[in-house]
């Protein structure tokens, strides 16, 4: 079964200015992450603004994902829908397309009890023969998947870990410890990335990779060749960047970063476009400090 480790990006989806999904620039942004040593590519994740596209493009999106990258590292999917049907749907799509993993977040929009997470997740480890990530945000879901909830989880030999953007390091701290050590924990919040690892994480999905996938690659690497203070200081770089995504929708900003970059990666859908002329600003400012 696939382990989970070092940088993956969770990438975004280019949009053309009508908003339809840029499939070239889209192979364009996997090769140049591939290029500069990113461990996965996660198609439909937050970043790739899952909620934004209908089944139809979902499938295209995975499907053009899985052509581009040819086997050369991993291909996450996001396919968590609100209910568990739709969810086994989806997921059974991306194993027919070749997707390796798929990462379900927690439902979201709908109040759910711990017994109802167990039993969502349960039913999809039993529907399908796919590496399951799961994948805990709370401030986007309304729900906390407990550690108490992942263990029971663990006797799915298919769950293999959990991406928690919760953004609380107490939390991830209790999947590390007090669940089945081979359940892969990975940072979903790339400020606490050094510091998951550091605890016993096999890396993060991080959407700052997007805008610089070198940095965020050199902070698994050094810390994996042993050199802590240098992979701090590389840790400590992307705060400035990261205080700028605080102004708007953070994967909106992701994205306008990158097409600041160079990158014509178009839009966010509407509504959560980025288009305030103070970030922009912010964003300049912050490209200088990494020149």
């Amino acid at each position: 079964m696939l382990q989970p480790k070092g940088i993956i990006t969770p990438i975004l989806t280019p949009l053309t200015d009508d908003e339809k999904f840029n499939e070239k620039e889209y192979r364009s942004q996997i090769n140049r992450l591939i290029k500069a040593g990113v461990s996965g590519i996660f198609p439909l994740g937050t970043n790739g603004e899952f909620y934004a596209f209908s089944k139809e493009e979902k499938i295209e999106i995975m499907k053009v994902a899985v052509d581009e990258v040819k086997a050369r590292v991993p291909v996450y999917a996001g396919t968590g829908c609100t209910t568990t049907k739709e969810t086994i749907e989806l997921s059974k799509i991306a194993k027919d397309l070749g997707v390796d993993v798929v990462s379900i977040i927690s439902p979201y929009f709908v109040g759910i009890s711990q017994d109802d997470l167990y039993r969502h997740y349960s039913a999809i480890a039993e529907s399908l023969d796919l590496p399951i990530l799961l994948y805990n945000i709370p401030a986007r879901t309304g729900n906390n998947i407990d550690y108490k909830t992942v263990e029971k989880l663990a006797k799915y030999e298919n769950i293999i870990g959990i991406k928690d953007s919760s953004g609380n390091f107490d939390n991830t701290l209790k999947y590390i410890e007090n669940t089945n050590e081979r359940l892969a924990v990975l940072a979903g919040s790339d400020s606490l990335i050094l510091w998951t690892l550091m605890a016993g994480g096999a890396g993060a999905i991080s959407g700052c990779s997007n805008v610089f996938p070198e940095l965020m690659v050199s902070i698994y690497k050094l810390w994996s060749e042993g050199k802590i203070a240098e992979a701090n200081e590389a840790q400590k770089k992307i705060r400035p960047f990261r205080n700028v995504m605080q102004m708007g929708n953070p994967n909106s900003v992701v994205k306008r970063a990158v097409n600041l970059l160079g990158y014509p990666v178009g839009p966010a859908r509407e509504p959560s476009n980025c288009i305030d002329p103070k970030i922009d600003q912010a964003l300049k400012a912050v490209f200088e400090l990494y020149k």
